[in-house]
Parts: structure tokens; sequence; C-alpha cells
């Protein structure tokens, strides 16, 4: 497991510490569970840069690959699940089907509520925030606010610190 420096990780749950990476000045809070979910591979999978906040009792159920990047805020309960049960053939069991796996990217300076579930397949830009509890089930732009079941669009932040971010990032 790779752990940058200045980071505190409090009581914590992996199943394969090979396939977790934590930046520098990270804070996870107790009872987070990183969980890779599958066989053996090299790894990392689960990606945190620097400056992330992760909140007690949060999950990362991962098949494929999570990057959260930097200065991204976690609140207690989150949960990010990148893959589904296959469900389509109906001659076969649903817990013998292949599992639907797409990766999560949360870009950077995201904020995500109490409670937020982030489903597969799903990509958070810079700046968006998601309202407590929602759960998301597409990606959302860079500084826009959501929340919901399933999470919808509520409002948009600032585009000028948007826009300064993009110039200084060499995007635009």
């Amino acid at each position: 497991m790779k752990i940058g420096s200045k980071s505190v990780i409090k009581k914590a749950y992996f199943t394969w510490p090979h396939q977790v990476s934590i930046g520098e000045n990270c804070i996870c809070e107790d009872h987070v569970n990183f969980r890779y979910d599958g066989i053996w591979r090299p790894g990392p999978s689960i990606v945190i840069e620097d400056n992330v906040y992760i909140g007690s009792n949060s999950e990362f159920n991962i098949c494929d690959h999570i990057n959260i990047g930097k200065d991204v805020l976690i609140a207690s309960g989150c949960k990010f699940i990148d893959h589904n049960h296959g469900y389509h053939r109906i001659d076969q069991k649903i817990r013998l089907q292949p599992p639907e796996v797409e990766a999560i990217k949360i870009e950077d300076d995201v904020w995500l509520g109490t409670n937020v579930v982030v489903l597969k397949g799903v990509t958070i830009g810079y700046g968006a925030i998601v309202a407590a509890g929602s759960v998301v089930t597409t990606s959302i732009p860079s500084m826009e606010i959501w929340g919901g079941i399933p999470a919808k669009k509520i409002s948009s932040r600032n585009n000028e610190e948007f826009n300064n971010h993009m110039r200084l990032s060499g995007t635009f």
C-alpha cells in the first residue's frame, strides 16, 4: 500500500492493500472500507490524490478502477461501486453472470455530501458538488451542483472560478 507523507489513516479495512494508493496530506477517518472486489492483480486500482478528506464509514467497492482527484471532500458514509451484477440473461442465475464494470473518476475540488452513492462509469467534474443522500448514476459536468435519487442538476457554481482553473491548467 502506498501512503503519502503527512497523511493520516485511522482504523480502516483493506482486502488487497497493494490496490490502494493514497496521496500526501490526506485524512481518512475511522471505519473506511477499501475493498478491491476481484482476484489478485497488480495495482493500484483505488487511487486517491493529495489533500483528500474521506469521512468515516465510507466504502470503496471496486472491481476495475477509481481515481479521486486533489482537494476532494468526501463526507461520512459515501459509497463508490464500479460494478453491477450481470442480469441480462434470463436463462442464467444473476449470481452466475459476469459483472458489468466501468471505472469511476472524481476530478479535483469536488465535494460529496454525507451518504452519497457513486455508481459505475460516473465521472464527477472539477468543482462539482453533490448533495447529501444522492445517488449518482450519470456523469456530472464541472462546476455543477447535483442532488436527489437519481441525482439531477440543481444549480451551477461561478463559471469565472472554473474558467480561471482551466486557463491555469492550460486546457484553454
